[in-house]
């Protein structure tokens, strides 16, 4: 299992859903439901357009959660 880490990590670099979803050209809804909902199944390419963003790894904006 995976959570996403996208609203700790943009928090953290001053951006809110909006200047995210602006900088990053990612429909805000999108930008949204990740940042609401950890487990959301984004695309790839996706995540990599606001790791770009927020200056980070893919994989800085997921923490694998071990299986219960």
């Amino acid at each position: 299992m995976f959570r996403l880490k996208i609203k700790e990590v943009a928090e953290s670099k001053g951006y809110n859903m909006s200047t995210l979803s602006r900088e990053a050209d990612v429909p805000f809804n999108t930008v949204r439901r990740a940042w609401k909902n950890p487990q959301y199944e984004i695309k790839l390419a996706t995540l990599n357009r606001i790791a770009k963003t927020l200056g980070v790894t893919t994989a800085d904006l997921i923490e694998d959660l071990p299986e219960e």
